[in-house]
């Protein structure tokens, strides 16, 4: 099953939906076709929202964090997110 994808990032005032889907996404090492099976959409949306092209509906931001296992507050903002913090390797 497939859903709506969302509108385009702005808000109503034309405030940019900033987000870090991409940055979870990979850190659980999920490929792009896995995680949208997961939420039940394409794999080209996914790419979208990563973007920022598109902003999810409120289901597809629910689904998404809980497939991702974070709050919707931790993955999406109206203010820019920080840069995550590479992950150290081990020596």
């Amino acid at each position: 099953m497939l859903s709506i994808v969302g509108r385009k990032p702005k808000t109503a005032d034309g405030e940019q939906v900033y987000n870090r889907i991409l940055a979870a996404r990979e850190e659980r090492g999920l490929s792009r076709q896995d995680f949208a099976d997961a939420i039940g959409v394409h794999y080209q949306t996914v790419g979208y929202l990563e973007r920022g092209e598109y902003s999810p509906s409120l289901v597809l931001a629910l689904r998404i964090s809980r497939v991702l296992g974070l709050t919707v507050e931790s993955l999406f903002s109206l203010d820019p997110l920080p840069e995550p913090e590479p992950a150290e390797r081990p020596s």
